[in-house]
């Protein structure tokens, strides 16, 4: 720091700015402090990311970094100003970088004349992906006279009408909800996604890509371009006035080894000016306002994000003596006549988060249940031609090759069907009757089940809770001083488990939230105000491992607090035990941490029970925790998503929160899909271990796991692997992950049983062995357990043969490779996710009954029940079966994606009021131009059904100029319309439903 410092400085006073036009860094961290330099000094700094691929590799999981790289270039050659730094970590420029040619930027603007065939070619070469629906940087969609870009670097997107081929209108759109803003603008820029190239250019650099021999699972400009760029690359220290730091030298000395493809070392370092600072020192003062009054007569320069944090040190904001700079810098030097101190906290650069993948909720083949018919297999949407009117419809295939036609506008009587995890089912018999006798049976189940519930809520209700203070100071210092900024979601949940804790009622709160995402951070806060307080906690999770790593983790955050807190599970020798539990008895131990140990302890002062993991606890076990003391308050962590629909039905009986921000320091893990071959698992082996660390290593098959084992000794001699799967007794699986996290052995060799609840912060890579056969939602389970401290978890997605994989499972691997972000686990497959555990949440896993009728119409049902006894009966979905002879759908003319179809058709047909009709009309419109007559008569047949189910009317149906309406009495009135036009039958149809 106080090298760079010293060195721009004097470059600066003495106006010799073209000295320095590269800042070479050793890693991503220095490079911020280096940016935060070069800004504080008045110079323009353009950051290069840290790209620490080896030559010849996937570039795919690396797509983060090289279009930073692309965006940084760009920005630094098209800046015109005298006083810009490039900053690039050693690392990234001891590869060619793409020269000044390579980049460009045009503009479209209101009024412009466009060929949209051009357009679209110059996307493409300038390494735009083309979606049906952008939803991240660097991707573009044109529908007719509708194009959507969200160019590389913007937070938007932006949409584009056309009037023929002129520019009738450009607008901001969010890439999250594909809602445009009202405000119109006159223009915008696009630059490239990865270089400004030619046809001619893009070409050929994709044709000597394909020609490669490479383990790229495909082999295209994005996964490889960027090692072919041949003279459109160039090295920059031997082009550009640069200077290098102490530490960049020592990486280039200590750790790194210029490899084939890379710039020569000697000539690499003839041209970095290396300085060494003379007058300035780093500092890091423990109390600000003491050590400036150590410095009068320098000049003071305080750097602070906000003038709150400036008052929170203690320091008078009309200080004359000081100079305030409210930026985000950190830079703490001392020289002969200055002092710079930023009291802002160091905020770990994460891997920037894509907005979302789109996963069809649907997919041919798919199981699904239909409320009334059962569970059967969805074959796709297909239009059919009754009374010479075209309609869409839902195919479901039934046992005995039955096909059940269900009209679009009824597809929301269809969920997919979920079932723990299941991916197979047993289809049911169409008209048979046994689905709806089953569907009564598990009403029975679940009516006793929402009984307990609300006895046991009610219950609760008339208990007085212990009122704990927590409007403490040193709460929130506890807060301030964790070492990193709570997350909004974090911040949030604590308000609300302390308004709980001191509001006289007896708190039941479930906090769910990735693993990960600090739900133990905000336990502790809870477990602090009740200590505070005097009175007693317990924390209970699952697992020794975890009450161990729990166990550690409090003693560190807990320690200066002077808290008498043990730990009590399986390990704890007779003797501890003893003494614990008197301990808690008489009101000496306030806080013990552990097992299921905790189930039989009596305690002096309870107050608090906190339960990790609950969603592995048995509603008995839960019950004998609550039975401890009547006003005990619970307060429960899961990190399986709550399902949407029992969310609602459970936040009226207990409190909800969530956690959906990932922390700061947290880091994405690095994937890459591979074709299985010895060298590459032996590589992924010993790369990891010369970082000292464990790898897991998936094999989902239980009868050839040994056989496995066997191979991968034989591959990789001297390397230590156990085996763990569902067979082996809990007890022995607990001793052997101990031994894991001891690091007595190198590879955990498991079936998917690993995919949840482990928390191995040195087991930093994972291999999935058959990953085409996982579902996404398992894939990115799996991807989670590494990666789970500071360090970069790698994941491999192994496949046999990439020739025999299918299409499908193709692009699920792909998406997942380059969708790395934290928190991505929603958008993959939320409801897959929802699965794990459900069934816990509400005290007994009905594994059987979800298995019968599927996990979304389960979840319905019990709803329902709670909703019942509740006295909030909801009435009984009804529909409304449309036989009128009009053409109604959306067209592929106007939405030529099935999927975005599907999605919409979903959609209209849960919509429960016109204006939320209206609402998606206006979204439709908006993303894809005027509805066409056919879609547009759809959207009044939307408007028919709702109107119908208003008015209590089961059938619609129409003959020629005749149009009869069935009532839920069975009573039937007929109308006539002036003909049998498809726009005469639906104005009749709505002024009868409106009258």
């Amino acid at each position: 720091m106080k090298d760079i410092y010293e060195f721009l400085k004097d470059l600066k006073n003495e106006k010799r700015l073209k000295e320095c036009q590269l800042l070479i860094v050793n890693d991503d961290k220095q490079a911020q402090v280096a940016s935060d330099i070069v800004s504080f000094l008045g110079f323009t700094p353009f950051v290069l990311s840290d790209f620490r691929a080896n030559f010849g590799d996937d570039l795919l999981s690396f797509s983060e970094e090289l279009q930073d790289i692309t965006r940084s270039l760009n920005g630094f050659y098209n800046y015109k100003k005298q006083n810009k730094i490039l900053i690039s970590p050693v690392r990234t420029i001891s590869y060619p970088m793409p020269k000044d040619k390579c980049f460009d930027n045009f503009e479209i603007s209101f009024a412009d004349t466009i060929n949209v065939e051009e357009l679209k070619s110059k996307l493409y070469n300038w390494g735009y992906y083309f979606v049906d629906i952008v939803t991240s940087e660097a991707e573009a969609s044109i529908r007719g006279d509708i194009i959507d870009i969200c160019p590389l670097g913007s937070e938007f997107g932006y949409r584009v009408s056309l009037f023929d081929d002129e520019v009738e209108s450009i607008r901001k759109f969010d890439i999250e909800d594909q809602k445009s803003f009202k405000e119109e603008i006159e223009t915008f820029t696009i630059s490239p996604a990865f270089l400004a190239l030619d046809e001619s250019t893009y070409e050929q650099i994709n044709e000597q890509v394909q020609s490669v021999s490479s383990d790229a699972f495909i082999q295209d400009i994005h996964s490889l371009g960027f090692w072919y760029l041949n003279d459109l690359g160039e090295y920059l220290p031997q082009n550009m006035s640069s200077f290098i730091t102490q530490e960049a030298l020592e990486e280039l000395d200590e750790a790194y080894v210029f490899e084939e493809k890379r710039l020569n070392k000697d000539k690499f370092l003839a041209t970095p000016q290396i300085y060494k600072a003379r007058d300035y020192q780093e500092i890091a003062p423990a109390n600000v306002k003491e050590f400036i009054s150590f410095h009068e007569g320098k000049k003071i320069n305080i750097i602070s994000s906000s003038e709150a944090k400036v008052k929170s040190f203690d320091l008078e904001l009309t200080d004359e003596k000081i100079n305030y700079i409210y930026e985000p810098y950190i830079l703490n030097l001392v020289g002969d006549d200055e002092v710079i101190i930023s009291l802002n906290k160091e905020i770990k650069k994460r891997r920037k988060k894509k907005i979302k993948l789109v996963i069809d909720e649907l997919q041919m083949n798919d199981f699904v249940v239909h409320e009334k018919h059962g569970i059967g297999q969805y074959k796709g949407i297909e239009p059919v031609t009754v009374m010479g009117a075209k309609r869409d419809f839902v195919i479901v295939m039934y046992a005995g090759d039955d096909k059940l036609l269900i009209p679009v506008e009824n597809i929301d009587t269809v969920d997919r069907y979920v079932a723990d995890g299941s991916s197979y089912a047993v289809v049911d018999k169409l008209g048979k009757g046994s689905f709806a006798k089953l569907k009564e049976k598990v009403k029975d189940k679940l009516f006793a089940i929402a009984n307990d519930i609300i006895k046991m809520a009610a219950a609760r209700e008339l208990v007085n809770g212990i009122k704990i203070n927590t409007d403490k100071q040193v709460l929130q210092d506890f807060q301030t001083h964790a070492g990193f900024d709570y997350t909004k979601d974090q911040s949030r949940s604590v308000r609300e488990i302390f308004s709980d804790l001191s509001g006289g009622r007896v708190m039941d709160r479930l906090l769910s939230g990735d693993v990960g995402f600090g739900k133990t951070e905000v336990a502790m806060n809870a477990l602090l105000a009740t200590v505070l307080d005097d009175k007693q906690a317990l924390f209970i999770c699952p697992t020794t491992l975890l009450a161990t790593q729990h166990y550690h983790g409090m003693q560190k955050r807990f320690d200066e607090y002077g808290i008498t807190m043990a730990k009590l599970d399986g390990k704890t020798s007779a003797k501890e035990k003893t003494s614990i539990k008197n301990g808690l008895a008489d009101g000496s131990i306030k806080l013990v941490i552990g097992t299921h140990s905790l189930l039989s302890v009596k305690t002096n002062d309870l107050a608090l029970v906190v339960i990790d993991e609950e969603h592995k606890f048995g509603v008995k076990q839960k019950e004998k925790l609550k039975a401890l003391r009547d006003d005990v308050h619970i307060f429960s962590m899961s990190a399986t998503p709550i399902p949407r629909t029992l969310n609602l039905a459970l936040s009226k009986l207990k409190g909800m929160s969530s956690l959906l921000t990932p922390p700061s320091e947290r880091l994405g893990v690095r994937t890459y899909v591979k074709e299985y071959n010895d060298k590459l698992i032996k590589e992924i082996v010993l790369r990891e271990k010369r970082r000292g660390g464990q790898l897991f290593y998936v094999h989902n098959n239980i009868a050839s796991i040994d056989a496995k084992k066997s191979d991968l000794e034989e591959i990789i001699p001297n390397i230590k692997i156990e085996v763990i799967h569902s067979k082996i007794k809990p007890a022995d699986a607990e001793k052997l992950l101990d031994r894991f996290e001891n690091k007595e052995f190198d590879i955990l060799l498991a079936t998917s049983i690993v995919e949840s609840g482990l928390h191995l912060p040195n087991a930093n890579s994972i291999i999935i062995d058959g990953a085409d056969r996982f579902g996404i939602a398992d894939l990115h389970q799996l991807r989670g357990r590494v990666g789970r401290s500071d360090k970069e978890g790698f994941c491999y997605y192994v496949v046999e043969d990439k020739k025999k994989i299918t299409d499908d499972a193709v692009k699920r691997l792909v998406a997942l490779e380059s969708n790395s972000y934290l928190g991505s686990g929603t958008a993959l497959a939320h409801q897959d996710l929802e699965i794990r555990g459900g069934g816990n949440i509400v005290g007994e896993a009905q594994s059987g009954h979800i298995k019968q009728i599927g996990y979304g119409l389960y979840l319905k049902m019990l709803e329902d029940a709670l909703a019942t006894l509740s006295g909030d009966t909801k009435e009984e979905n009804k529909t409304v079966d449309i036989k009128l002879a009009i053409s109604a759908f959306i067209s592929e003319d106007y939405i030529v994606e099935d999927r975005v179809r599907l999605e919409l058709y979903r959609r209209l047909s849960k919509c429960s009021d016109k204006e939320a009709v209206y609402v998606i009309e206006e979204e439709m419109e908006d993303r894809f131009g005027k509805p066409d007559l056919p879609t547009s008569q759809f959207l009044e047949l939307i408007m028919i059904k709702i109107l119908g189910l208003q008015k209590g009317i089961k059938t619609i149906s129409s003959y020629e100029m005749n149009i009869t309406f069935t009532k839920s009495d069975d009573t039937k009135e007929s109308i006539k319309s002036p003909s049998k036009d498809d726009d005469d039958i639906i104005a009749t149809t709505l002024r009868y439903l409106r009258k």
